[in-house]
């Protein structure tokens, strides 16, 4: 768990110092939009067609036993290949609208100040989407459930922006919404490893793979969070912003990448 301190905001970034690592911040962008592009265009392509119900469960009244019992009906059956490939697309989408020359200049200008206002906005949908993926292959069918999950690590995201709203020119950084976030993002984490947990019983539980899915996209999202921390303790590197930026940038391709092939590997690869 990281412990923060009361150091200083990370330092903001220099126009004039820093114009030749904001051409490598642009191209980076352009790389990344690429790759998350390709992959997600790959994972269409390739795919089988294997989908996970969504469920409703509400009560209703059984006239033989004249009582209320539950009644659970499949709303949908949802293909798992395009849920991965969304999740893909919107960061290759936003990585390359971010790169053009119309939203380029607002961008930088953010990140010079120390914060990035599309970062959250994007992963406040893709990794929810992610984490969304990640339950149903853990057997969260529930859509009320899978809803909220998606809702809460969208708040997850949202407390990341507050953190760099609250703290910019800040001398000594406001940790509040660090920690709600972490709050948040353990309930959303705990609510799928329930289901693990209880996964078993004559079928065998999961497969091994949703195991390793969970633990490595575990960690890799608390990586985030490690990022962010850095940042407010300025930890040599990420004393300026712009480093951290190009960490946020390489991680979201790493983890979207691991959790893409891990699913194709497991499920979805054409038999």
């Amino acid at each position: 768990m990281v412990v923060p301190s009361h150091h200083a905001a990370p330092t903001e970034t220099s126009a004039n110092s820093h114009t030749g690592q904001f051409a490598r911040l642009r191209r980076l962008n352009v790389a990344a939009g690429v790759l998350h592009l390709l992959q997600g265009v790959l994972m269409l392509a390739l795919s089988n067609d294997f989908s996970l119900p969504v469920t409703t469960s509400f009560v209703e009244f059984d006239e033989v036993v004249s009582e209320l019992v539950p009644s659970i009906a499949t709303v949908v059956e949802l293909p798992i290949g395009p849920l991965v490939a969304a999740f893909l697309l919107m960061s290759g989408t936003a990585h390359i609208v971010l790169a053009l020359p119309v939203a380029f200049g607002w961008y930088a200008s953010n990140v010079r100040r120390g914060i990035n206002y599309a970062r959250w906005a994007e992963y406040a949908f893709s990794a929810s989407l992610m984490l969304v993926v990640i339950a149903m292959l853990a057997g969260v069918y529930d859509a009320a459930s899978l809803l909220l999950l998606f809702a809460l690590n969208a708040t997850v995201m949202l407390f990341g922006l507050m953190m760099e709203f609250l703290n910019l020119g800040c001398e000594r950084p406001n940790w509040a919404p660090f920690w709600f976030g972490v709050i948040a993002a353990g309930v959303t984490w705990a609510a799928v490893g329930l289901y693990l947990l209880g996964a078993g019983g004559e079928g065998g539980g999961v497969p091994t793979f949703v195991y390793l899915i969970y633990v490595s996209l575990f960690l890799l999202f608390n990586i985030f969070a490690v990022n962010m921390a850095f940042q407010y303790w300025r930890v040599g590197p990420w004393r300026d912003y712009l480093f951290g930026e190009r960490a946020y940038i390489v991680l979201s391709l790493v983890a979207k990448s691991a959790l893409a092939w891990q699913v194709f590997t497991g499920t979805l690869r054409p038999v």
